[in-house]
């Protein structure tokens, strides 16, 4: 039995072109980068010339961590996905400040906003570049972007602009997640739409751990405080493969109640035709 998948596969400006051996081989829009991928273990051919001739690639030091080289390539530019336009950059820890694989998340963020024929407030947790929030604030939501980061806060604000979004209801938070639902919770505020994309492991304001698999539940049920009486989805994000996407349901609805579906997101790779896994999503309706 073949395993079910989100694939985002509606991309012009991203694409996927080869995985092998613990790499990835990709396009953002001109440019070509070669980045680590713990996920693709298998030894296929690289016979895509790009493996030989790129722009840039993350290599990874034997003492920890990594650098980038580089050729020819700018310090930032943009990619668009239908509506949405992002800054791409070289950052630490091999990221560029966007990932593809959660553009099918977007469309059904969307989907599920436009189709609900009324005013709906979103809260986005651990917001990363705001890719969700974009999505839902194209789709006419009221959107609360959260992430503890300043200067992701800062990135998902020039990625407002790109979009021309600039004049839309979006409240801009750099705060602990957590502790901010606390502060909703005492001030009465409620959310239709729940979105949290947390890490695999972190540290909060007082130095307290978080690790994903022993803190998400309580993290998923505090969230009810904040949930609207007429909720309608709640989307957790995550890629500790650690976590099974039936857990991820398990944890939404008896946190949450409601009907979860959870799968894998994947990427399509164009020279082998496969499907690279990338962490998994639990959609949870009402």
């Amino acid at each position: 039995m073949r395993r079910r998948m989100w694939i985002s596969d509606n991309w012009v400006d991203y694409e996927l072109l080869d995985c092998s051996d613990g790499e990835k081989l990709e396009r953002w829009d001109q440019y070509v980068l070669i980045r680590p991928e713990p996920q693709a273990i298998w030894k296929t051919a690289r016979e895509h010339p790009c493996w030989q001739e790129f722009e840039a690639r993350y290599e990874r030091s034997k003492s920890g961590g990594g650098r980038w080289s580089r050729n020819s390539l700018p310090d930032k530019w943009q990619i668009s996905h239908g509506k949405l336009v992002f800054n791409v950059s070289l950052m630490n820890f091999k990221h560029t400040a966007l990932f593809p694989e959660q553009a099918v998340n977007w469309e059904y963020i969307v989907d599920k906003i436009k189709s609900a024929n009324r005013k709906i407030t979103v809260l986005n947790l651990f917001a990363y570049s705001g890719g969700a929030t974009l999505a839902a604030a194209s789709a006419g939501a009221t959107v609360c972007h959260v992430d503890a980061s300043k200067g992701m806060v800062s990135r998902a604000r020039e990625n407002a602009a790109l979009s021309g979004f600039e004049e839309t209801p979006i409240r801009w938070i750099v705060d602990d997640c957590a502790a901010f639902i606390g502060r909703e919770q005492r001030r009465g505020r409620k959310y239709d739409v729940i979105i949290m994309d947390p890490p695999s492991f972190g540290r909060g304001p007082s130095g307290e751990v978080w690790k994903l698999e022993s803190s998400l539940y309580d993290f998923v049920e505090l969230c009810a405080g904040v949930l609207s009486d007429e909720p309608l989805f709640v989307l957790i994000n995550s890629y500790t493969t650690g976590l099974s996407p039936s857990t991820l349901s398990y944890i939404a609805q008896s946190a949450l109640g409601g009907k979860a579906d959870s799968q894998e997101l994947g990427l399509p790779v164009t020279q082998s035709g496969l499907t690279l896994p990338c962490g998994a999503t639990c959609r949870l309706e009402f």
